[in-house]
């Protein structure tokens, strides 16, 4: 098998399971676990990120955002509300 072969096989397997809900870094670190070179892990996770980004819908809008704030309340002293019950 070729080296694009064996890579190839790699990105599928984690595209395979992350769609099943697994994070990518227990998918490395199993495959790690499994004998699988580090560097050729890597390179294969890399390459997934990259094919999904481009698969990624895109906004065509920019998403508005609202920021809602509660009215401010005056907080007054002590001394400014018995000052207040005799006014």
């Amino acid at each position: 098998m070729t080296e694009q072969g064996y890579i190839r096989q790699l990105i599928n397997y984690i595209k395979k399971n992350l769609s099943k809900g697994y994070t990518l870094e227990s998918l490395k670190w199993a495959l790690i676990n499994q004998g699988y070179p580090r560097m050729e892990v890597d390179r294969a996770i890399k390459i997934t990120n990259e094919e999904l980004a481009k698969e990624a819908p895109k906004f065509v809008e920019k998403p508005i955002i609202k920021v809602e704030t509660e009215p401010q309340v005056e907080e007054k002293t002590l001394w400014q509300r018995i000052k207040s019950w005799f006014s």
